[in-house]
């Protein structure tokens, strides 16, 4: 509630002359409403507001109203995958981004590799019901419950053994080598049941 009061007084109040960061709007709604509304605040400030505005967004689909409005720049913040992990490379580039890393996001966060995967399959299911019938929701039914939580502890081991392997020692800084163990901690520990 308080994103939207706050988007609301921006409407209401901003001019050529103002400077507006907004972040994330329509957040905490469902997809659909969280989209329409960030579409028509994106219109509005463009079109009624007319002033500058860094806004931010998962919304993909939002990239499609750099078609119909003029002054609408896209730009986007460089990532790439290496080895598995996200990397952050601190770089403002012109265009959309070229994909979503929201499940690499998630890992980097810390959520539990279980859910990640969980996620993971999801996700597929998702993009391949998309795909197939163009609705969102498609083959969602056929998911097991948290098929993918539960993973044999030989498949961990394995995992950990491959991950010690592939590393390049020498190529990381103190730094790089504490951030890692305690990752490894981290992913050791054990979870409830």
């Amino acid at each position: 509630m308080v994103e939207m009061v706050e988007t609301a007084a921006i409407l209401a109040q901003a001019t050529e002359r103002s400077f507006v960061i907004l972040d994330e709007v329509g957040r905490g709604t469902s997809t659909y409403d969280g989209l329409a509304l960030a579409w028509s605040v994106v219109e509005a400030v463009h079109e009624t507001n007319r002033c500058r505005c860094l806004f931010a967004t998962h919304y993909h689909e939002l990239a499609r109203l750099a078609e119909t409005c003029e002054a609408l720049s896209l730009h986007h913040v460089r990532a790439r995958e290496w080895k598995g992990d996200l990397v952050l490379l601190h770089e403002l580039a012109e265009g959309p981004a070229d994909r979503s890393y929201g499940l690499a996001v998630a890992k980097l966060a810390g959520i539990p590799r279980q859910v990640v995967a969980r996620a993971k399959s999801v996700l597929d299911k998702l993009e391949k019901g998309r795909a197939e019938t163009g609705g969102l929701a498609a083959g969602l039914g056929d998911l097991p419950l948290f098929a993918a939580a539960a993973r044999p502890e030989e498949d961990t081991v394995d995992e950990l053994r491959e991950r010690l392997q592939s590393l390049e020692l020498d190529a990381l800084s103190p730094r790089e080598a504490l951030d890692l163990l305690y990752e490894l901690q981290r992913d050791a520990a054990p979870t409830d049941p």
